[in-house]
């Protein structure tokens, strides 16, 4: 490959929002960077870090305080070992968000901004998709899912990801759902800041396909994950 002529790359504007991602140990290799790219590509583009065991950056309050993102993406198959890693700055990361903070899950990110164990984010019940009544998906291998966006059927890169019940009279937008009406995608106040979710994989690019030996019919587009992004980090 020729690399003389490649212009440098740029460093990231200063003055863009920070975007903390969690890549510890239970994340997976393309999660965590995958997310990166979108953040760092969005039309309102974020800086991002990467924080957690391993990345030299503890997930702390003084961590949190430098950013208006985080997020938690997929990659764990351990719950209960995950939330023992993370378990100890709940109360911290629930109080940043509370004052203004965004959380943003990603599958298993999903998974733990619910309660059993979690980090009890949600206006909703969180569980398996494949567990639910009419679920289209029956067992944990990657697959694509139909979501219903907008009024239009749509297909997103799917591996085990979690199912949101939103409770009644709640004020949490739902912007995608499983073929079953279950919330496949959500936004929700908390405090003054906000929560967003997907069981599926907005993220997920070409290379996460081409690896799965899967096709998307709607081609590989960005504009669920965008709107996810600006609805969690919009006020």
């Amino acid at each position: 490959m020729v690399m003389g002529c490649a212009p440098a790359t740029s460093a990231p504007d200063p003055k863009l929002p920070l975007a903390l991602i969690y890549n510890g140990p239970q994340g997976c290799d393309d999660c965590a960077p995958s997310i990166a790219t979108l953040l760092r590509n969005a039309p309102h583009a974020f800086r991002t870090k990467y924080v957690g065991p391993g990345t030299g950056t503890p997930l702390t309050a003084a961590t949190l305080a430098t950013a208006s993102l985080y997020v938690q993406p997929g990659g764990g198959q351990d719950l209960e070992s995950s939330w023992d890693d993370l378990k100890g700055v709940a109360d911290d990361l629930r109080a940043w968000i509370s004052g203004g903070g965004s959380y943003l899950g990603v599958c298993f990110g999903g998974y733990l901004a619910g309660a059993d164990p979690g980090f009890d984010l949600l206006p909703a019940a969180v569980g398996g998709y494949t567990d639910t009544v009419g679920a289209t998906v029956h067992n944990d291998r990657d697959t694509v899912v139909d979501v219903t966006y907008r009024g239009q059927k749509r297909h997103m890169y799917f591996q085990d990801g979690p199912a949101f019940t939103v409770k009644p009279n709640s004020n949490a937008e739902v912007l995608a759902t499983y073929p079953n009406g279950i919330a496949a995608i959500m936004v929700a106040p908390y405090g003054k800041g906000k929560v967003g979710v997907s069981g599926p994989h907005p993220e997920a690019d070409q290379s996460w396909y081409d690896e799965a030996d899967l096709e998307n019919p709607d081609g590989i587009r960005t504009d669920i994950a965008y709107e996810l992004i600006e609805k969690t980090t919009g006020r």
